[in-house]
């Protein structure tokens, strides 16, 4: 049995009401790894079943698709080492959430959120649509961090012109 079989055995997915959730079988301390993130369907179109890890490749990432979005999270995907971290303390039975935004510019099928934190983003569209701010309270990964670059440069130039 490979480690990463057995990291995924600690995990199971839960179905109610037609809704998933990833719930953990055992409890992880803040920074621990919980497991790789699968990436062997890698494309360069997302679709809501995939987690963008590049400027242009998004991977199918297996039963972490039933990971659902917190703007409080408890885990982060790291794309760079392709790894799910714990982002605080997490207990067994809890249902992990990660900050969509985090891995995703602009999202496939963006939806209101739900999640009744009190730094809630209310419309999940990708990190493009979010102030800075607003993803500074959050782990990002390189590629979001370069998008935002790119962003704030191109601003830059046009009010230049506009001058």
């Amino acid at each position: 049995m490979t480690s990463t079989t057995t990291a995924m055995e600690t995990l199971v997915i839960k179905t109610e009401n037609k809704f998933r959730t990833l719930i953990t079988k055992q409890t992880y301390k803040k920074g621990e790894v919980i497991c790789p993130m699968p990436s062997e369907n890698i494309m360069d179109k997302p679709n809501r079943y995939t987690v963008q890890i590049g400027r242009t490749r998004h991977t199918h990432v297996g039963k972490l698709a039933a990971l659902n979005h917190s703007c409080d999270p408890n885990v982060f995907l790291d794309t760079e080492h392709m790894l799910m971290v714990a982002a605080r303390d997490i207990e067994k039975g809890e249902e992990l959430f990660f900050f969509y935004p985090s891995t995703e510019w602009e999202m496939d099928a963006p939806f209101i959120c739900l999640c009744g934190s009190a730094n809630c983003i209310n419309v999940v569209a990708g990190a493009r649509f979010l102030p800075l701010s607003t993803l500074e309270r959050h782990y990002l990964n390189p590629h979001i961090r370069e998008e935002m670059i790119k962003l704030l440069n191109n601003t830059k130039q046009h009010l230049k012109k506009l001058k």
